[in-house]
């Protein structure tokens, strides 16, 4: 007789078979982790240009208090990005009506735009066209990612 012992270990079918169960697995896995990586670079943008769009807001505001000085033809907005971070002199009116100059900044830094991953933003002014591609210069209105890509939901990442 025979006496046949069954070695420990997998066969090459079980080996395969768990192959392919990992395979598929992951296949299922990938497109999932995709959309979740793209979600999280277009909440990114949405914080980033709330955050732009707010400053050149509040730069506004003080603009149309007279608190900064504003050029002819500019509408009270920003001449570009970099004086939103340099920031701009104001006067206050202090204690006993005191009058001293402050210096007011309006975002830390420039935010990186997450879909071109640059801190170069595609700028519009008041004398632009809303889908202008070039920035006419004489303010900066508003701002918009140089992204050609398209959101989940389908729309262009420009027209944020």
């Amino acid at each position: 007789m025979l006496n046949l012992k069954r070695k420990k270990g997998f066969t090459l079918v079980e080996l395969l078979v768990t192959v392919a169960i990992l395979a598929i697995l992951a296949g299922a896995i990938l497109p999932m982790a995709q959309v979740a990586v793209k979600r999280e670079k277009e909440i990114e943008l949405r914080r980033a240009l709330r955050t732009i769009r707010e400053a050149i807001d509040a730069y506004k505001k003080l603009a149309d208090e007279k608190k900064i000085e504003v050029k002819e033809g500019t509408d009270g907005y920003p001449p570009d990005l970099e004086t939103l971070v340099k920031g701009v002199e104001i006067l206050e009116t202090g204690e006993k009506g005191t009058k001293k100059k402050v210096l007011v900044r309006f975002l830390r830094k420039i935010p990186l735009d997450p879909m071109t991953n640059s801190y170069d933003w595609g700028l519009l002014s008041t004398r632009d066209k809303p889908e202008a591609t070039t920035w006419g210069g004489e303010n900066v209105y508003d701002v918009y990612t140089k992204s050609p890509g398209r959101a989940l939901d389908g729309t262009k990442y420009r027209d944020w």
